[in-house]
């Protein structure tokens, strides 16, 4: 698709050119899983992405989407990549996006267009190793006894042992009957401790090649179902380390569906941050015991020891400089010890070379190796820091849009979707973020950052940019009420103006509210204000699991819902029972957490604004992922109440954050919105 061509395509069709093969045969194969579906019917913006995304994989363009909730966005990708013919990898960052791919919405679709393309369709599913289990753990290959529990854990209970054995016992059971070896068909679940007793990662794996049980292998046989597949669905951890070793993870593939877009930087951030603990060396010293030298097991011992004192006496902080002289020292310790020990591996006979637990510390060994070199020579990408918990010594790139930009767009066609991409109205800024070029001539600057309503408009050398908007009347809909005349929040928890606005708010509302709190402490001081101030029933997020809370918060009609981050997306609860969602403040980022610190520094050194460049765009779209939570079907009503004023008086980002949200009907004024409430209620309770 050409420059000229993009930018004059409309969503209203008034200026649009003729559609081209591939989003005719793109469209058709919409329409016919549209009819397919239940109480399917056709929407124009999930048309307009569907078309747009078959013409980007047609002329090997990158493609931006925003689309809001209720576009269909999943269905119009997917019927623009089995119309392509290209063998496709969709990426998300969530489960409950997953598993509506592969349990719902492709099913359903290939059997829709079976008629149509005279074959069905094929598509897989393909997670990193240690979410299956391995099956020469569950032979019994391995001494396992010293693995068995894992780690330098004890189990303080007689009771906690017993759960713990019995969940083993469970998982070994179920492994022996399962057809897939997936973690998630385990219903229940069992804890991470439990599940590493029957899986292994892809570092400690000998290799297909070298296990007796390779052949039926369930991880292997998975990635061989994804090799043979049309469209094969993975996940953004497992897309980071396929660009991270070469792409030799994901199968060949040349369209790359990024769904959940706005979170794919965090997820390969997290993915190229290696750790080292105290914790993890005395398990290599045990677990190696039998194959390295008492002595070199002793040293790493030791070496665990003074990196536990330096941790420890370091706190928590961050070295943007050298490190302290005692960290040096227990690195040094640690490298010395790892050669040793690789040394002593490196003359043990082939058949015990071959042995999962040989592997298993080898791999320990030169991760810990290559992690103390990193800590103590970091490149100026790196970000050092030190956390108490553990304690851990941690390092991450200050940014991974290089890495992206290497990686991720080579010899593919990247579609990057979400319902929070156009920040401000803008799309460069998450572009940026993903390691795609900035707009180059005047003109198309302007219409990247700014596009009209469903224009898909070029945003530089290679990639264009869409906003489908929603089929959502958000103006209609809903009302954003922005507590201008609260006073400025300033330390965490809630203040007690916030604490009066929100049981006025709950009260006119009759319940029915979904609270989303930027901590632990505010969400459990919100609680106890409204237990003790109302009679209606408060659910807080910790006292329950989140399925379980969710689950009584769509069913009961006034309860209310508190909570921190997790509830901010992922969240779906239609109809009435949300009819009010309230946020405390801004969710800004914490300025004193290693990463956001040090590339706020970075930009402030480079003359741009840190907290502009990197606090408010992370702001912005926690912000509108937590707005999100109200409007999820075309029946629903509600108020989004955010008790921060900054959002009207900031003059530096009050309108672009007020931008990046829905189009809802915006007030300031209290008694306004309490009316409203108390309307609403009235009619969910006639």
């Amino acid at each position: 698709m050409s420059a000229n061509a993009t930018a004059t395509k409309t969503a209203n069709k008034t200026k649009s050119k003729t559609a081209t093969k591939a989003e005719r045969d793109a469209l058709a194969i919409l329409d016919a899983a549209v009819a397919a579906t239940p109480h399917g019917q056709a929407r124009e913006g999930q048309r307009e992405m569907c078309a747009a995304v078959a013409d980007s994989i047609a002329n090997n363009r990158h493609l931006l989407v925003q689309a809001g909730t209720g576009t269909g966005k999943s269905l119009a990708y997917l019927c623009a990549a089995l119309a392509a013919g290209e063998t496709v990898v969709v990426s998300t960052a969530t489960l409950a996006l997953q598993h509506q791919l592969v349990a719902v919405d492709l099913p359903r679709l290939v059997e829709a267009v079976e008629p149509m393309l005279g074959r069905k369709p094929t598509f897989a599913l393909l997670k990193g190793r240690h979410n299956y289990v391995c099956k020469r753990k569950l032979a019994g290959e391995e001494d396992e006894e010293e693995g068995f529990l894992e780690g330098t854990e004890t189990l303080k209970w007689a009771g906690q042992q017993a759960s713990f054995s019995k969940q083993v016992q469970r998982l070994f059971d179920w492994a022996n009957d399962t057809d897939t070896g997936d973690r998630d068909d385990l219903d229940p679940g069992v804890s991470d401790r439990a599940w590493r007793q029957a899986s292994t990662s892809a570092t400690e794996c000998v290799g297909a090649n070298n296990c007796q049980q390779g052949p039926d292998c369930f991880a292997e046989l998975a990635r061989a179902r994804a090799r043979e597949a049309d469209i094969v669905v993975t996940n953004h951890a497992l897309l980071s380390i396929d660009m991270m070793h070469g792409r030799t993870v994901l199968p060949e593939h040349t369209v790359l569906i990024v769904d959940e877009a706005h979170e794919l930087v965090d997820r390969v951030t997290a993915a190229a941050r290696a750790e080292l603990s105290p914790a993890r060396l005395r398990w290599l010293a045990q677990r190696g015991r039998r194959l390295i030298d008492t002595g070199v097991a002793d040293e790493l011992r030791e070496a665990a020891d003074e990196l536990e004192n330096a941790l420890n006496f370091a706190g928590e902080r961050r070295f943007p400089d050298a490190l302290p002289e005692p960290l040096v020292q227990a690195l040094n310790l640690i490298n010395r010890a790892c050669v040793k020990a690789t040394t002593v591996l490196n003359t043990l006979d082939d058949e015990t070379k071959k042995q999962l637990s040989t592997q298993q510390v080898k791999a320990g060994i030169t991760e810990t190796q290559t992690t103390a070199g990193r800590c103590a020579a970091p490149s100026p990408d790196d970000v050092i820091w030190s956390e108490p918990h553990g304690p851990t010594l941690v390092a991450a790139p200050l940014s991974v849009g290089g890495l992206l930009t290497e990686r991720l767009y080579e010899e593919r066609v990247v579609i990057a979707a979400s319902a929070t991409l156009a920040l401000g109205g803008r799309f460069d800024m998450v572009a940026r973020g993903l390691g795609l070029p900035s707009p180059t001539g005047e003109e198309d600057r302007k219409r990247a950052v700014s596009p009209a309503e469903g224009e898909v408009t070029p945003g530089g050398p290679g990639w264009d940019a869409l906003d489908v908007g929603s089929p959502f009347d958000y103006r209609k809909q809903g009302i954003l009420y922005v507590a201008a005349s609260l006073p400025r929040p300033t330390a965490s928890g809630l203040s007690d103006e916030s604490g009066k606005e929100l049981v006025r708010l709950v009260e006119a509302s009759r319940g029915a509210a979904l609270g989303l709190f930027s901590s632990k402490k505010a969400a459990e001081a919100a609680a106890e204000l409204l237990r003790a101030q109302t009679d209606y029933d408060i659910l807080l997020q910790g006292e329950e699991t989140l399925a379980s809370l969710v689950k009584r918060f769509k069913e009961e009609e006034s309860t209310c819902l508190l909570g921190v981050m997790s509830l901010w997306q992922g969240v779906d609860v239609p109809g009435m029972t949300c009819r009010l969602v309230v946020v405390d403040r801004i969710p800004f980022p914490r300025p004193t957490e290693p990463l956001t610190a040090a590339r706020s520094e970075a930009a402030d050194a480079a003359g741009r604004s840190g907290f502009a460049e990197v606090s408010v765009p992370a702001a912005a779209i926690r912000l509108a992922q937590g707005a999100g939570r109200l409007i999820r079907r075309t029946t629903d009503r509600g108020v989004v109440a955010i008790l921060d004023s900054r959002l009207e008086t900031s003059r530096s980002y009050g309108k672009f954050m007020r931008d990046s949200l829905p189009p809802f009907w915006y007030t300031t004024k209290s008694d306004s919105v309490v009316g409203a409430l108390g309307r609403l209620a009235e009619t969910a309770n006639d």
